[in-house]
């Protein structure tokens, strides 16, 4: 299946969905101008995923399931929708017995970005796993901004 990348805009976040690859993401920032132009995509990948599934069942296992990560630093609530149409058609991956696994990473600290997976987990009948990311060291700041100027 061919993969779908989709490069990280000031606005928009970047997207892989990747069988070969075995990656399958959303991460950066979800604001972007026309929410249903940009994630339409997404859910057309997912769709023709989904009619071939049983292509796949041999490569996603309970021991090496279908991995869908969500690292967003912020969505707005035009998103929200589309995540959760996502979100529920990866549901149907799952109802189709696909094994699948879904981790919703947020900040150190950010409250909001928790209940908004557990919320999307209570919405869409599945389980999210919330997890949080250990701040970063100071010194890779540094660093990352040192080399930011350069």
């Amino acid at each position: 299946m061919d993969k779908l990348f989709i490069k990280s805009e000031k606005l928009s976040p970047e997207i892989c969905l990747s069988v070969d690859e075995r990656k399958f993401y959303i991460k950066g920032i979800s604001a972007p101008d026309n929410v249903r132009v940009f994630y339409n995509p997404v859910i057309e990948w997912i769709g023709t995923f989904k009619k071939n599934v049983n292509d796949y069942m041999d490569i996603f296992t309970v021991e090496t399931p279908f991995i869908f990560e969500i690292d967003l630093s912020y969505f707005n609530s035009s998103s929200s929708k589309f995540l959760f149409d996502i979100l529920t058609e990866i549901r149907k991956l799952k109802e189709l017995g696909l094994p699948v696994v879904i981790n919703w990473y947020y900040e150190d600290g950010d409250v909001d970005m928790k209940e908004a997976a557990k919320d999307l987990a209570a919405l869409v009948c599945m389980q999210i796993n919330a997890i949080e990311k250990a701040p970063e060291k100071e010194d890779e700041v540094e660093d990352f901004f040192k080399k930011y100027k350069s």
